[in-house]
């Protein structure tokens, strides 16, 4: 049997894998330090914030931003309280020119719408038959002026025969009887002549009052009688608005007040008037009472009949601060206040007011408030008393500019 020698026997070499473990771990830690390091170098190298710098970024966190909706400037004027009223508008002098005579119509002048001026000739009647009329009448004075002198004659020598007693005192005073007849017969026939004459004046129509023409009743050749219409006038250049006025309102309505109001066709435009009478009896029906405006009308551009609407000033006040009554609020005891913003800062303000107008939304400031000071008019519900409050820029600006002046 041959034995083989066999090779030394080699334990096989193995890597040892553990030590890459402990080598990774060691890695992470260093550069784990080596990142705090840095992070707490940075941190220390950063200086600590000042308490005042974090007091004021705290503040500024919580200052509320107001818009322009959310806040007013209190103005200064004079507030009015006014009554609505309506009505229309009448010429507060016209005419209708009725004839005087009868005639024909031999012609007319002037037409709607034409201004006249008082004295103006209007239309013409035929006068043939009042000239005869006339004439007529003046013989007949010219005969009772004929019988005069006849008697007057006769009296004076009557006269004289009753002073050589020739005749009885009966007769003279039967002839001066005569006299006084006839010179009563010359009266009235001198008065029939007038009349005569008159009739013939009246012959031409003519303007008696500075005004328009609204109407025209009758045409050339058509006749006329006595009391019939031949024109209408009417003077613009005055008007009344006859507004009614219900009866408890009454007492607020004095004579002088100042009237505003519109009319239809002239929307943009405000006319002005004052109360000038007011009527003592209420209107049946409505119970309400006429007043009575006085309203120029310089350029003639109202017309007789339009349909006012407005209102009258019934009070007035001084020139003072005036506040939104959006503005106020009431406090725990009911006193009337507002919310002012000063310095920055949301104060409550106690006001005393007067004079309020609902319409336009303001109250007059008897103490309180100054013009140009800014109060609160919306309903915020998370600003109390105390809130730090920013002012929006125009509002800024506004406040700034007296300050620059």
């Amino acid at each position: 049997m041959k034995l083989e020698t066999l090779p030394p026997y080699t334990q096989p070499t193995v890597r040892n894998q553990r030590w890459r473990k402990p080598v990774a771990a060691a890695i992470v830690i260093a550069l784990a330090g080596g990142g705090w390091a840095v992070l707490h170098g940075k941190h220390a190298a950063a200086p600590a914030p000042a308490p005042e710098t974090a007091a004021a970024a705290k503040e500024k966190k919580d200052v509320f931003e107001l818009s322009t909706g959310d806040v007013a400037a209190v103005d200064a004027r004079s507030l009015a309280v006014s009554l609505p009223l309506s009505g229309s508008l009448a010429p507060l002098s016209s005419a209708t020119i009725k004839s005087k005579v009868s005639g024909v119509v031999e012609a007319t002048t002037v037409q709607e719408g034409m201004a006249v001026h008082a004295g103006q000739v209007l239309a013409r009647i035929d006068q043939a038959d009042l000239r005869a009329r006339l004439q007529q009448q003046q013989a007949m004075l010219d005969e009772a002026q004929a019988k005069l002198a006849m008697a007057s004659k006769n009296e004076t020598n009557s006269q004289a025969l009753l002073k050589q007693k020739y005749i009885s005192q009966n007769a003279y005073d039967s002839t001066q009887n005569s006299v006084d007849l006839a010179r009563a017969a010359v009266k009235s026939a001198a008065a029939m002549v007038d009349i005569a004459r008159i009739a013939l004046n009246d012959g031409v129509i003519k303007a008696p009052i500075d005004g328009v023409i609204s109407k025209r009743h009758v045409q050339a050749g058509e006749k006329l009688a006595p009391d019939m219409p031949v024109y209408s006038i009417v003077n613009l250049s005055e008007l009344t608005l006859e507004a009614q006025v219900p009866a408890s309102e009454i007492p607020r309505v004095k004579v002088g007040q100042d009237v505003k109001f519109r009319v239809d066709g002239y929307a943009q435009r405000d006319f002005h008037g004052k109360v000038a009478r007011i009527n003592p009896a209420t209107e049946t029906g409505s119970r309400a009472m006429l007043v009575y405006i006085s309203v120029k009308n310089d350029d003639s551009a109202l017309r007789a009949g339009m349909f006012a609407k407005g209102s009258v000033v019934t009070d007035r006040s001084a020139v003072a601060p005036i506040v939104p009554l959006a503005a106020l609020r009431s406090d725990k005891n009911g006193q009337q206040i507002v919310y002012k913003v000063d310095q920055g800062k949301l104060i409550s303000q106690p006001v005393k007011l007067g004079l309020r107008n609902e319409d336009e939304g303001y109250a007059e400031v008897l103490e309180g408030l100054q013009q140009g000071s800014h109060v609160i008019v919306s309903r915020l519900e998370s600003l109390k008393p105390g809130a730090a409050v920013k002012l929006p820029p125009s509002a800024q600006a506004k406040s700034e500019e007296p300050a620059k002046g």
